[in-house]
């Protein structure tokens, strides 16, 4: 272990400091071998808390000097060693000033202070401030900032830090000055710095109040041409967050910088926001339509932390989902305002029920209120952050829009400037609304995904539909004793014609007729509904109201029912994704017993009827037509038998690519949109309903198709349509043009990093990749570098996490492929290598066989010892749990 015997974390040992930091005062002198960090703390004691010592956090810094009001201290008054700096005796009130040496360019983990490319920048949360500096490096103390950098001024003429800029000179000897004040309290994860030789695009908003706003977009000279989406969004993000919350922008700038280096998606730093590159850049010729929605949602996502993070802050880190999660549900929302409500439920919950869940029932579930951790940058996970959300989605849905507005309004008024919990935001739910929500707590409180069985029966004769549902949680490793959750469970009931039955229930204490809404509290609860004329098929679940598993036994008629005849978009989407996984999860049992694979008639026909519903949204239509992933398909089967369900999903799609080829060929002519890119909503669905379809003719092995690809290969005047031809033709089975085509993208792309990132990935998750070895051809390419962590993504975290035919093969192969790969991260990167661990954590769900294989690459981490703390905490819960 680099961090000796690993120790875990309490939340119930939380105790408020001991020590506040009214205010800090920085100095930056950057220098090309190393940096020296000056700072001036004014502290004072917490009165609430006894008196003792004073302990700093840093880590690994070269401590050149320590000064208490004045007087420098001698080595009798304080203790100094890699992890922490501790001072005996204080006064109630001082001032302590300390400077460190620290050494950015050699910072490989992108914490604290760092070089990318030529920029100097920083990654401060959760805990890279004491990376730094010495400092009281937890959420819960809040400090005024003042930041002054001095640096090169011809190597780094743009020096940017939280706040306004109040001062700026030149110096000697070709250096200068900047000098930055926030003021707002805000802990020291919000700190940022950026420094380096940086143009930047400019525009403003002006606030409801009528305040202008300048806002800034900074990025490498070669970028400058990939900003205007970004700020286009920002606008919209400003506009939204004033229309649906009342949020109003609190400064009069908003700077946003681009990094190449960056262990994360973006950073909420206050009023600075630093976002990988990823993240930000975009034109035409280089994103594809999936990176602009991402753009749009991630500049939306950090900009709402201004309030929901920022100005109220957690307590501490067991509290992250308070700032994310709600976050996260504001974020979503936003985008499905910005394009189809119905489409953005399913992408969220594909995530939810693929990933999520996946983690729920895996060694390191937690509660979104975790008791307990070793490494707080292994809970910045999808149980934090989509979870999270999906809690609040149903705090929304059980009080209404109208009342959550007068909740969010009081939890921002309450709490403004303050560093609070989980509790006071469903404290201020609940006193806005007056809707008790003791019991609905249990969500943050319990890990696991709760299971729903439903029963039902029809009287005829009364014309009463009773159903039934029972509740329960799986064991996690945290309990084996789970209490009753309460769940919110939207319905609709549909009679034998195709239409809906008014909803009258006699239990009304429990039912909202307004919403449709059950409220599912007890283990078990039924519901009688009266005046029902027919027999019915519910429509359960609807809009995934809480993220639980449903298990109702519906026939594959009832789903091809609910497919034609729902009124709610997301259970016609769901139903269609439950009849192909049924039909899929059936022929993958015929792989196994060595049967011949028939596919149902009804899949082709619904596919059939779906291609001709001209009024569908485009956009609707992909989801429709898309398949159920391996990695959804997995967490369905238990055990799972990965290479039996790659067989059965290959042999569904070729069949229906075969079946529908003339209809998937008349839907490609008629959405292949001419004249200039727009990323519109409807333009980006046209795209993408044209683009499923060339897959589908390719899957087909219809030799006119082939060169269909190659022409919008070659003539494709975005990256949306030129990267989809290129994967498609990666993905069949026509290798030499396969080989042709990356070549030729290679050499148009070769100096564009982020496209070649797309060039990566597309390989590694190619079906027709040759393993672990085609992996290592690209790891040695010129154009990856492991000490980047967008290129690591593109090409281990894509095999490991997509390319599940190849990374599951049967000789383990890819597995122990994959551990050797988090080891070497380790040493220079823990953060990537732990998140990269994910794939290794399901062991215990897959063969026998592949789970022992999968063990021992577990086990091979572990032996290799001089392990992170974030490594070692995820390796050692795996084999443990």
């Amino acid at each position: 272990m680099k961090d000796a015997s690993p120790r875990a974390i309490y939340l119930k040992d939380y105790q408020a400091p001991k020590y506040f930091i009214e205010r800090t005062q920085l100095t930056f002198e950057l220098f090309e071998d190393y940096t020296l960090v000056s700072s001036v703390l004014t502290m004072f004691r917490n009165e609430q808390q006894s008196g003792g010592e004073l302990v700093l956090h840093g880590h690994e810094l070269e401590l050149l000097s320590v000064t208490l009001d004045g007087q420098a201290l001698t080595a009798e008054q304080y203790v100094a060693n890699a992890e922490s700096l501790t001072i005996h005796e204080l006064p109630d009130q001082f001032t302590l000033s300390i400077q460190t040496r620290i050494f950015p360019q050699k910072n490989t983990a992108l914490e604290g202070l760092y070089k990318s490319s030529k920029m100097f920048c920083t990654q401060c949360e959760a805990e890279g401030f004491r990376r730094i500096t010495y400092y009281l490096d937890r959420p819960d103390v809040m400090s005024v900032f003042e930041t002054r950098i001095i640096a090169d001024q011809q190597k780094y003429p743009v020096l940017l830090s939280n706040g306004n800029m109040t001062h700026s000179e030149k110096l000697p000897d070709g250096r200068h000055l900047t000098v930055w004040q926030d003021p707002h309290k805000k802990p020291c994860y919000l700190f940022a710095l950026v420094a380096g030789d940086l143009q930047h695009i400019e525009d403003s908003f002006t606030t409801m109040s009528g305040t202008e706003v300048a806002l800034r977009i900074y990025v490498e000279p070669q970028n400058i041409d990939k900003c205007e989406y970004a700020m286009d969004s920002l606008r919209r993000a400003m506009k939204w967050d004033e229309e649906v919350y009342g949020r109003e922008y609190d400064l009069n700038i908003f700077n946003i910088v681009a990094v190449d280096d960056f262990n994360m998606g973006a950073m909420e730093n206050k009023s600075l926001n630093i976002f990988n590159s990823s993240c930000v850049l975009a034109n035409p010729k280089t994103a594809t339509d999936a990176a602009y929605q991402r753009i749009e949602a991630i500049v939306a996502h950090e900009y709402f932390h201004n309030w929901s993070g920022n100005r109220v802050t957690c307590r501490d880190w067991f509290q992250l989902s308070l700032k994310e999660g709600f976050t996260v549900f504001r974020d979503a929302c936003f985008s499905a305002d910005m394009g189809s409500s119905t489409v953005k439920r399913i992408e969220d919950a594909t995530m939810l029920r693929t990933v999520q869940f996946a983690e729920d029932a895996g060694p390191m579930a937690h509660a979104i209120l975790p008791a307990s951790f070793i490494e707080i940058s292994n809970f910045y996970t999808v149980t934090i952050y989509e979870k999270g959300a999906e809690v609040v989605r149903m705090i929304h849905n059980l009080l209404g829009a109208d009342l959550f507005r007068k909740g969010s309004d009081l939890y921002f008024s309450r709490h403004d400037g303050q560093a609070v919990t989980t509790n006071d935001f469903v404290v201020a739910m609940e006193d806005a609304s007056g809707i008790d929500l003791r019991q609905f707590r249990n969500w943050y409180h319990q890990a696991g995904t709760p299971e729903l069985t439903v029963s039902d029966e029809y009287d005829a004769q009364k014309q009463q539909y009773k159903i039934t549902f029972t509740q329960s949680c799986p064991d996690t490793p945290e309990s084996d004793n789970k209490e009753p959750f309460h769940i919110p469970l939207q319905i609709g009931l549909h009679l034998q014609d195709g239409s809906e039955a008014p909803l009258h229930c006699d239990n009304d204490v429990d039912f909202n007729a307004k919403t449709s809404v059950i409220s599912l509290k007890k283990p078990q609860q039924s519901f009688v509904f009266s005046n029902v004329s027919t027999a019915v098929v519910p429509s359960l679940l609807r809009g995934l109201s809480a993220p639980v598993k449903l298990h109702y036994p519906y026939t594959r008629e009832q789903l091809l029912f609910l497919m034609r005849h729902d009124t709610d978009g997301f259970n016609r989407w769901d139903a269609g994704q439950a009849l192909a996984t049924d039909i899929i999860l059936e022929l993958a049992d015929c792989v196994l017993a060595n049967k011949a694979l028939t596919l149902d008639e009804r899949l082709i026909g619904v596919f059939r009827e779906t291609l001709k519903q001209s009024d569908l949204d485009k956009a609707m239509v992909v989801k429709m037509l898309t398949l159920p992933s391996i990695a959804f398909l997995m967490e369905q089967q238990s055990p799972a038998h990965v290479q039996a369900l790659y067989a059965a999903r290959h042999f569904v799609k070729k069949t229906l690519a075969s079946e529908l080829h003339c209809q998937f060929s008349d839907i490609y002519q008629e959405n292949d949109i001419t004249g200039a890119y727009k990323p519109n909503y409807d333009a980006m669905a046209q795209r993408s309903l044209k683009n499923l379809s060339l897959q589908y003719l390719l899957e087909s092995d219809r030799e006119q198709y082939l060169s269909l690809a190659v022409e919008q290969f070659e003539k494709a005047n975005n990256m949306t349509d030129q990267s989809a031809a290129l994967s498609a033709i990666v993905n069949s089975r026509h290798r030499d043009t396969a080989a042709s085509v990356l070549q030729q993208f290679y050499q148009q792309w070769c100096h564009d990093p982020l496209v070649i990132n797309q060039w990566f990935s597309i390989q590694a998750g190619s079906d027709y990749l040759q393993g672990v070895d085609a992996c290592n051809e690209l790891l040695s390419h010129e154009a990856f570098d492991m000490k980047n962590p967008n290129k690591v993504r593109s090409v281990i975290g894509v095999f490991a996490g997509q390319n599940l035919r190849h990374f599951h093969a049967v000789n383990g192969q890819g597995y122990s492929w994959l551990a050797d790969r988090i080891i070497e991260l380790d040493a220079l990167n823990p953060q990537i290598a732990s998140r990269l661990l994910g794939p290794l954590t399901k062991w215990k769900r897959l063969s026998v066989e592949s789970g022992q294989l999968m063990k021992l690459a577990l086990e091979k981490i572990l032996a290799h010892g001089n392990l992170s703390k974030d490594v070692y905490e995820v390796v050692s819960k795996s084999l443990a749990n």
